[in-house]
């Protein structure tokens, strides 16, 4: 599910942004909900520091206050660098500046309908279904991982290790209901590689070598299919 907040100085605006999500998740039956709600950019950080967040909907001119949108963009950033960020503003100005801090989308406030919020949500949700990333559970906080980075993926006890190109991440998430996409083969009980960073292959010992020098081992249970699978692959 996609947890959606909302911030903006004008109460008005933040009840009738969030009725019309509500609407338009309600008649497209997307998994999402407004988990949170304020007027103070304060109350929306100390939030996320501690709840998961995946869209923010977010002023960029609070009245009476030292900060704007954009000071708060690159602080939720320092939070949360995954997050769909979307600015809801009357300022065309700061558009441009806007998009430093991946921005999905710019909506103009006198432009807030059932129709544009429909037609954000549904590129919203064409976004994660298409897209090679996928939010995975990671300290308790759903992380956007790009699923082409992870070079295997590994069970130790009750954690699973994703070993990624950038760094490796930590889940408790179930080991046999990981939806991954086909380059990717369980060779073993405790390992899950991606065949597009495997090295090298010995069969005869057992062991997968991938890209960045770290093995896997193969199972005898899952020998045979993983040869399959290579046997149609060409590694390089």
């Amino acid at each position: 599910m996609l947890n959606f907040v909302i911030c903006d100085d004008n109460i008005q605006t933040v009840n009738t942004l969030s009725t019309l999500l509500e609407e338009v998740i309600l008649k497209n039956d997307y998994n999402a909900k407004v988990m949170f709600k304020t007027t103070d950019y304060n109350k929306l950080l100390n939030y996320m520091s501690s709840n998961i967040v995946n869209v923010v909907f977010l002023d960029i001119e609070f009245s009476g206050c030292s900060k704007n949108g954009l000071d708060i963009a690159k602080k939720i950033r320092e939070i949360n660098n995954n997050c769909y960020l979307i600015f809801v503003t009357s300022h065309f100005e700061y558009i441009a500046t806007a998009y430093k801090y991946k921005t999905f989308d710019y909506i103009f406030k006198s432009s807030i309908d059932f129709e544009t919020i429909s037609s954000t949500l549904e590129r919203l949700f064409n976004d994660v279904s298409s897209s090679s990333t996928k939010f995975l559970k990671i300290n308790n906080k759903n992380t956007l991982i790009d699923l082409n980075t992870i070079l295997f993926i590994e069970k130790s006890g009750v954690k699973i290790i994703y070993h990624t190109l950038q760094a490796d991440y930590i889940s408790y998430n179930s080991f046999n209901k990981l939806s991954l996409p086909q380059n990717f083969i369980r060779c073993h009980k405790s390992f899950i590689v991606n065949i597009n960073y495997i090295s090298n292959i010995s069969y005869a010992d057992n062991i997968i070598y991938m890209r960045n020098g770290l093995n896997c081992y193969i199972g005898p249970k899952y020998k045979s299919a993983l040869m399959e699978v290579i046997n149609h692959e060409s590694i390089s």
